[in-house]
């Protein structure tokens, strides 16, 4: 018998990294490794360089350890990296330790240590992650090791050794979609305060609902739904299963599809970051043999062109969404008598459950009476023994449930929607209703403008290349344009795939919808009724769980946010509510005072670091993943009141292990260490030996600013 026990940890994550092992990557030549190990009341961990001495490489390798390939989806700073390198392979094979290559190495690894970890399906006492890349044979290996051992499970997830234990990582340890939120730079944290974009708003609800572990629950209800729907198709008729075993081929053939199609856009991105490269390449030549324009303008012109090309693609995917809703806004008449219809079929289906409460009550005293007459001596006639029973149901119904309308006889029931696929209809009837019409004006203007913006910058740099009909110049600035065009093309084609992904996934939707309806509508066999009964109950069970568990999480994140700003901010009663809505996949988060909403793009800089930190800060709190957080450039651009309230509030509460990467002065004062120092387990500085060369070098919390003063002779 098929079991659920919902708990609100089902599925919680702990996890301490005990040490870091890099060899021979970047400037850390050799083998070198840093103790992370815990320290009991101690939380925070410091490790602080000049810049150059390996800060940020270090939390770069951590990054691309646990994620790869994929380590351009954590954070834009890899993306832009790996583009301007040509791409990913030239990128990381560019990460061997060049005094290493110099001595005929050719392989550098990173490896991770966790102890303590409490992972879903997985009890362990250590995981040991190590990623290997090997620049002579251009393969890269991942070993993950269990207790010292490899994993049968893990080796399941794939017949790929490298891919099955990213989806460990990716599944098990830390999804992808929220690393971003354990390694992160507090300087761009601000970036969480101007999410305003619709796609950047559905990317942190995906995270929202990653992070707080709503997404897992729906996956759980979602299997047992399938297993519902595969024991009503053993009984089907034989048409009946046929349909069925081919809607279900069509959904398996699609997803395979779509796997296919995503792994095609990350090789057109991978292509086109060469491609780019070469190009760009070309361009500097051109424009300094014309000395029309500088390296540096050129290099702003292009981020000015990646920036609106960037804005533009955003703004194309909300255009998307909306150029859908077209064909139902034409047909908005239609759109109503619909949702009138599945507003009747809900009245009717609670009418019916309200006359089935009825009949019950009648029943059970139906029941009573004919138990009490048993003991009545008296003689009872058939014909007032029948009348009292056919009463009883209208008297009951008249004087307890005088408000419950009859069921209407000619009824009938066509959509059959849940609770949730009513509310999202809704949703949308009134935003064709309302909002659609300006909105998509609004859309369209700012597409055009950014067009405009756009083209005007290429015209700029276009124009910057040189006039002369040199053959060889002539021959470099044809083979640019033939390398533009081939990015436009591969743009075209990574536009194409993108939107029959989407096509895809909805048509996935609508054959799942089709099964349900086939397999809603089967009665099953008498030898599997028990458990049709059982999984129902708990099907019912874990979808109010998730309704409320959602609404408990939404009210939570608010207090959340609204009790660390209210830490964080030296404006007092500033921010008086806090307001988070999720509809339709969509995350919206909304401030105000006691009158009115506060527009995020009106708070200073400051305030929105405050509030993009009080954002983080609820949603890690209100995760179930007890995961490391790495912050780089800590305190930065903090005024001194922030600062104090960040290392009181923030840095020692986040989580159990904290490290931190800062700039010794800048980024941190001794005066904010002494605030931090009785919450510091290990402090590290990163000394340098030479160009191609650095290394940990532990010192006690105590003694750390005086050694970092001593090392590098500050006053």
């Amino acid at each position: 018998m098929l079991i659920i026990q919902i708990k609100s940890n089902q599925f919680s994550y702990k996890m301490i990294i005990k040490s870091i092992e890099l060899d021979n990557f970047r400037i850390y030549r050799d083998h070198n490794k840093i103790d992370l190990s815990i320290v009991d009341g101690k939380n925070i961990y410091i490790i602080s360089g000049k810049n150059g001495f390996g800060k940020t490489t270090f939390l770069m390798s951590l990054v691309w350890c646990l994620y790869g390939k994929q380590m351009q989806d954590v954070d834009d700073l890899y993306r832009k990296e790996i583009a301007d390198q040509a791409g990913y392979k030239k990128y990381i094979a560019n990460s061997l330790n060049r005094k290493s290559q110099e001595d005929g190495k050719n392989q550098f690894s990173v490896k991770i240590t966790i102890s303590e970890a409490i992972l879903p399906q997985f009890s362990c006492k250590e995981i040991t992650i190590k990623r290997t890349y090997n620049t002579f044979t251009n393969v890269e290996d991942l070993v993950i090791l269990i207790d010292g051992l490899e994993n049968e499970t893990v080796r399941e997830l794939s017949d790929d050794k490298v891919d099955s234990g990213e989806i460990f990582i990716r599944d098990y340890l830390l999804p992808i979609e929220i690393a971003k939120f354990f390694f992160f730079d507090a300087e761009k944290i601000v970036t969480l305060a101007e999410v305003n974009t619709l796609e950047q708003r559905q990317n942190l609800s995906r995270a929202y609902s990653e992070i707080l572990g709503i997404k897992k629950y729906e996956e759980l209800k979602d299997k047992y739904e399938e297993v519902q729907k595969r024991l009503r198709a053993n009984n089907a008729k034989r048409e009946e299963q046929e349909r069925l075993n081919l809607l279900d081929a069509e959904v398996k053939n699609i997803e395979l599809k779509i796997h296919s199609e995503k792994k095609q856009i990350v090789e057109y991105r991978d292509k086109k970051d060469e491609i780019r490269f070469d190009s760009n390449k070309l361009q500097e030549k051109l424009i300094r043999i014309g000395s029309v324009m500088s390296v540096e303008d050129l290099e702003g012109f292009r981020e000015e062109e990646k920036e609106l090309d960037g804005k533009l693609k955003a703004l194309a995917s909300e255009m998307q969404d909306h150029l859908e809703i077209i064909p139902f806004a034409l047909s908005g008449g239609r759109m109503s008598e619909v949702l009138e219809q599945i507003t009747d079929e809900e009245n009717y289906k609670k009418s019916a459950f309200d006359q089935e409460k009825i009949k019950d009550v009648s029943d059970n005293i139906i029941t009573d009476l004919i138990s009490e007459q048993r003991n009545f001596s008296g003689v009872i006639k058939r014909d007032v023994q029948d009348f009292f029973y056919d009463t009883i149901e209208k008297l009951i119904k008249k004087h307890f449930y005088a408000n419950i309308p009859d069921l209407q006889s000619n009824f009938k029931e066509l959509h059959n929607f849940s609770d949730l696929e009513r509310g999202e209809l809704n949703t949308f009837v009134q935003k064709i209703k309302f909002s659609f019409k300006e909105t998509f004006k609004l859309l369209t203007y700012k597409n055009n403008q950014l067009k405009n913006d756009l083209s005007q910058v290429r015209r700029k740099i276009s124009d910057a290349e040189t006039k002369t009909e040199d053959a060889i110049v002539k021959a470099d600035r044809e083979r640019r344009d033939s390398l533009e065009k081939e990015i436009l093309s591969i743009e075209k084609e990574m536009e194409i795939t993108t939107l029959g992904i989407g096509k895809s996934e909805q048509e996935i939707i609508n054959k799942k919808r089709q099964i349900s309806e086939i397999t809603s509508k089967l009665k099953v066999s008498e030898i599997n009724q028990e458990k049709d009964e059982y999984l129902t109950l708990r099907i019912i069970k874990l979808k109010r769980f998730i309704t409320e568990f959602k609404e408990r999480k939404k009210q939570s994140l608010e207090t959340q946010i609204l009790t660390q700003l209210k830490k964080l901010l030296h404006k007092k009663g500033f921010i008086d509510r806090v307001h988070v809505d999720v509809t339709n996949g969509v995350i919206d988060i909304k401030l105000y005072n006691k009158k009115i909403e506060i527009r995020k793009e009106s708070l200073s800089k400051g305030e929105q670091q405050m509030y993009a930190t009080a954002l983080l800060h609820g949603l890690v709190a209100e995760s179930e993943i007890e995961f490391p957080v790495f912050i780089d450039s800590p305190m930065q651009k903090f005024d001194e009141e922030h600062a104090e309230n960040i290392v009181k509030h923030f840095y020692p509460t986040i989580s159990d292990q904290v490290i931190l990467f800062p700039l010794i002065n800048k980024e941190l004062t001794q005066r904010e260490y002494k605030m931090l120092e009785s919450k510091v387990a290990k402090a590290f500085l990163i000394n340098n030996i030479d160009s191609d060369k650095s290394e940990f070098l532990e010192t006690s919390p105590q003694e750390f600013f005086a050694t970092y003063n001593r090392l590098y002779n500050a006053d």
